[in-house]
């Protein structure tokens, strides 16, 4: 079994590139393209970005499909259509407005995987097969509801229509959300009060179990939309493959403060594991949050829960594939860029601008991780 990092230039762009190789049909990678010269319009920009990762297709990672898309723009209202007619790629696609905080316009993470059959059911989810799993994947739901939590309600009543459609059920099968709150000083309370009585009402409670999630500030070129959610369920999979992440030294229960999501879940297969790590910040485990103004402390706290989480999954950070990382003051930037160069000098990470969901949280990071394992009585991935 291999994990490797490779650094790929292209014209005007890069990529980072990581690659899960245990031996079997289905490898895994996850890919940050950036732009590399600043002051490009957004159409070169764009252009950039698109050839490169046509480039790492045609080159570098033959036979591969797109899983899931994830576009980071500076300025959504300007930029997201001729993003969507640009990339005609079929699989899920997010767009938000998260600017990349290096100085360019945007920036592109793409999920890619060999040996498995996609598709789109009439439910609108993009399906990823692969033996008896669909992995199913939706990016950039929204709607126009009256307020946020308004629209949150029907971004989850829809979602669960669109589960049951495939023999789904929001709490047996959804792994992984994204909440993008338009100005979330400001509407992060209604989207909380609508995912908590959506999740009661689908039997997701302190006592079973929430969905691992990032709540954070993003928005879309429509400003009355003020909430987008992307998601993530898998159908066919079992109860004893899915388990949840605490790390109480380091970190509490996220409903001790009234909120309903997971710090982190993985998800056991025969032969890998698959690791999902929430937006995470510097708190305690009382909930507190600790460091106040001080981003250099806050980072290296920040570290620390995510590396709890991933030791309680016997994973550390060798094992990531994928980080993002969220910043509330772009004056930060610089401090925080060079703190994850000297860390991670090798890592596939973005640093975007989106402030998270309480205002003393300077920063903040969500992860995936890879593990090759060998559980010959769980199913083949």
């Amino acid at each position: 079994m291999s994990n490797t990092v490779s650094k790929i230039q292209f014209e005007n762009a890069r990529a980072e590139v990581f690659c899960f190789d245990n031996g079997t049909e289905v490898k895994e990678y996850h890919t940050m393209i950036h732009v590399s010269l600043q002051g490009l319009t957004f159409s070169k920009q764009l252009e950039a970005v698109l050839t490169a990762y046509n480039q790492l297709i045609e080159s570098y990672l033959p036979n591969t499909q797109a899983v899931f898309k994830r576009y980071f723009l500076s300025d959504a209202a300007n930029q997201q259509d001729e993003v969507v007619v640009s990339d005609v790629t079929d699989c899920a696609k997010s767009i938000i407005q998260q600017a990349p905080l290096d100085g360019t316009k945007i920036a592109l993470w793409c999920y890619l995987m060999t040996g498995v059959q996609t598709g789109l059911t009439n439910a609108g989810l993009y399906t990823v097969s692969h033996g008896q799993f669909k992995h199913l994947w939706n990016g950039s739901a929204h709607n126009l509801a009256a307020n946020s939590e308004y629209q949150t309600r029907l971004l989850f009543n829809e979602y669960n229509m669109q589960l049951l459609e495939v023999g789904c059920t929001l709490e047996a099968n959804c792994i992984r959300t994204w909440l993008f709150v338009n100005d979330i000083d400001l509407n992060y309370g209604g989207v909380v009060r609508a995912r908590n009585q959506v999740f009661f009402t689908q039997g997701l409670t302190v006592n079973t179990h929430f969905i691992a999630s990032t709540g954070i500030g993003g928005r879309q070129s429509d400003p009355n939309v003020l909430c987008q959610m992307d998601n993530y369920a898998i159908a066919g999979i079992k109860k004893e493959q899915i388990h949840y992440l605490y790390a109480p030294t380091h970190l509490n229960r996220t409903s001790d403060y009234g909120v309903s999501f997971e710090r982190g879940t993985y998800i056991d297969y025969a032969d890998r594991r698959h690791v999902i790590i929430s937006g995470t910040a510097s708190i305690n485990n009382k909930g507190e949050v600790i460091y106040a103004n001080d981003i250099i402390k806050q980072t290296q706290r920040m570290w620390d829960n995510v590396e709890a989480l991933l030791k309680e999954a016997e994973c550390n950070y060798d094992n990531v594939c994928i980080m993002i990382v969220y910043l509330r003051d772009i004056a930060d930037y610089q401090i925080v860029s060079d703190l994850f160069k000297e860390r991670f000098p090798n890592k596939p990470y973005v640093i975007v601008h989106a402030p998270v969901c309480r205002p003393g949280w300077l920063v903040e990071m969500e992860c995936m991780a890879l593990k090759d394992i060998s559980s010959p009585t769980l199913p083949q991935f």
